[in-house]
């Protein structure tokens, strides 16, 4: 029998049959730097991805322990979530999530990045799950190859079965939460090991990790969070403010701000300031474009209202073009966000109800005004003498005679003589030439 010292022979049980404590002890990194603590509010999208990327590379400058990421999310981008778990799964420093506060939720795709953490917390009154993929290729789910949603539901399932052997959790409830949009509590998630502990608040946590033991991508860290000096790491004014912008809502609102400046300037050449907001509006639009899951035949349609509100400007359709615009922003409106995604990536029917509404009262005022305008009787130029009064200064006669009008003297005739002196009204203009008749009520 062969025999070996101690060390050597816990060494090959280590590699023969996996992890023990007492290697990882040996082979542990203590670490004592800052704790740097961001805060993920709402949709997976590319800003949020930019944002906790951004913190992570943060981290590995300023030797940090740990980052947490406290987290509220009702789901978002699967494309996003990816980019995100990735950069998780490749950091060099260990990384919390902590659903929190109370009432929060890691939902959709919280579930991939809670999952992908060293370090999964929840505070009380939480919950955790609902991570089945939902299709964004049409407006009509019932119309969806049930293959292409096989597919997209493998591929998830695949995924966060891949994160939850890598960080030890829970496999088989992984594989529930995505098939079956299954949901735990955080007692539940907790008992089911899909989270490590429950803490009532970011010191709570620092205080049940502390001298912890965390595997990252390339060693074993000991923490010493007890006392650490945490940093918070809020976004930026850059990212806040893409924040807004990648809001369904907002985006919408944009899109139909830079439909009204683009018609306000071609409307009134050289008014500058509808044309600039709505350009800078319409260019914020399309960025909000690229970031949200959008159905560009519903853009076509918006694009083409606009065509089509800038033609009514120029051809006289008597309104046939408007209403044609009206209906296409309608319809392009409805399949701008695909109807069957989560709420959190819609238009609400309110919003579009009402900007359709501003666009048809917009349009109807303008056409309103321009049938006015061609009613009414023509103020300068010849014609604008018709009706107009005048003062006999030369006896007119039907072959001639002179009128004063406007404080200009005019040639004028009619068709009974018209003494000196005589009101007169203007009948027509025939060349240089105006019939004039008596005013019905001047003295005689």
């Amino acid at each position: 029998m062969l025999h070996l010292p101690l060390i050597t022979y816990l060494t090959l049980s280590f590699f023969a049959f996996g992890d023990t404590d007492l290697f990882i002890v040996q082979d542990t990194v203590d670490l004592d730097g800052p704790v740097l603590v961001g805060e993920i509010n709402g949709v997976i999208n590319p800003v949020v991805s930019e944002y906790m990327q951004r913190i992570i590379e943060e981290a590995k400058r300023k030797d940090a322990q740990l980052v947490i990421f406290k987290m509220d999310t009702p789901g978002g981008l699967y494309e996003s979530t990816h980019i995100i778990v990735e950069s998780m799964l490749n950091s060099t420093v260990p990384i919390a999530v902590f659903v929190y506060p109370r009432g929060a939720r890691a939902a959709s795709a919280g579930v991939f990045i809670t999952m992908a953490a060293n370090i999964a917390a929840m505070a009380p009154g939480t919950h955790i799950g609902a991570a089945h993929p939902v299709f964004q290729g049409g407006s009509d789910s019932t119309k969806v190859d049930p293959i292409m949603m096989k597919k997209i539901e493998n591929d998830a399932v695949a995924f966060i079965k891949s994160i939850a052997k890598e960080r030890g959790r829970n496999i088989e409830w992984a594989e529930k939460a995505v098939r079956s949009s299954e949901t735990l509590t955080a007692d539940e998630a907790l008992q089911l090991n899909v989270i490590d502990l429950i803490a009532t608040d970011v010191n709570a946590l620092l205080d049940s990790v502390d001298n912890k033991v965390v595997k990252t991508k390339n060693r074993y860290v000991r923490l010493h969070t007890a006392s650490a000096n945490t940093v918070d790491m809020p976004m930026s004014f850059r990212e806040r403010l893409l924040m807004v912008l990648a809001n369904p809502s907002i985006a919408y609102i944009l899109f139909m701000i830079g439909i009204y400046g683009l018609i306000f300037e071609l409307s009134y050449p050289g008014a500058i300031f509808p044309g600039v907001i709505g350009g800078i509006s319409m260019i914020l639009a399309l960025y909000a474009f690229q970031t949200l899951p959008v159905n560009y035949a519903g853009v076509a349609l918006m694009v083409f209202a606009l065509a089509l509100f800038i033609a009514e400007i120029y051809i006289q359709s008597h309104g046939v073009l408007a209403i044609g615009g009206l209906i296409s922003l309608t319809m392009g409106s409805i399949l701008l966000f695909n109807k069957n995604l989560n709420p959190i990536f819609r238009v609400s029917y309110g919003t579009i109800a009402l900007f359709v509404a501003l666009t048809a009262a917009l349009f109807f005022l303008v056409i309103f005004k321009a049938v006015q305008v061609m009613r009414r009787k023509p103020v300068t130029g010849m014609e604008g003498l018709i009706g107009e009064e005048g003062v006999v200064k030369e006896d007119v006669t039907p072959r001639g005679g002179m009128v004063l009008v406007h404080g200009e003297l005019w040639q004028a005739y009619s068709d009974e003589p018209l003494p000196v002196g005589t009101i007169v009204v203007v009948e027509a203009v025939k060349g240089l030439k105006i019939k004039v008749k008596k005013k019905e009520d001047a003295p005689d």
